[in-house]
């Protein structure tokens, strides 16, 4: 007797340890392209300089992301949709404790390669944020139907691409994509528990 396939949605749910190898791997591959990159290029990577000045900013910067993204979130259905088809996929198999390597691996590893190497490459400046910004984006593309949430990542982009060229200081970033990880997976996980 053949078995009856049920329908499947699009993107099959992850196990935790799924999304954690996926999380893992990701960040690996990012950082081995960004030296990869580093050793055939003649520019160099923007710098990471730890100061309190730094890390207020790239805070206050994480924090405006956090609140813009919730504005966006309640006010586009689409970006809404598409969020929460990501983040169903992403969060909903991980326990509040890995919330903490969400915010670690890619924004250390997406920021190192992104704003470290891509946008020095491309030029410190509108263009090369630009299109860094866009690569950004289509990195979160799981399919043609997130457009949303490749066009909110790109805006993100921007806004962590013109830290990183206004303060010189790659730790602004850094720190703001950690705190805008953290912040989404916390508040996404703890508002749709089952």
């Amino acid at each position: 007797m053949a078995q009856q396939i049920p329908d499947t949605p699009e993107m099959q749910p992850l196990t935790r340890t799924q999304v954690l190898i996926a999380m893992g791997v990701t960040a690996v591959v990012l950082l081995v392209v960004s030296k990869i990159w580093l050793h055939f290029s003649q520019l160099s990577m923007l710098p990471v300089r730890f100061s309190v000045q730094a890390l207020l900013e790239g805070l206050a910067l994480g924090v405006g992301i956090s609140i813009a993204s919730a504005i966006v979130y309640r006010i586009w259905g689409e970006y809404r949709r598409s969020a929460d088809q990501y983040l169903t996929m992403v969060i909903k198999p991980l326990l509040v404790p890995d919330l903490l390597w969400l915010g670690l691996l890619p924004g250390l590893s997406e920021e190192l390669l992104f704003r470290g190497v891509m946008l020095p490459e491309f030029g410190l400046d509108e263009l090369g944020v630009l299109l860094s910004s866009l690569c950004f984006g289509v990195l979160h593309m799981s399919n043609l139907k997130q457009w949303s949430y490749v066009v909110w990542a790109s805006l993100v982009g921007i806004a962590l691409g013109l830290s990183a060229v206004w303060t010189g200081n790659l730790l602004v970033p850094i720190v703001a994509h950690i705190l805008t990880n953290l912040v989404s997976g916390a508040t996404w996980k703890l508002s749709n528990r089952d």
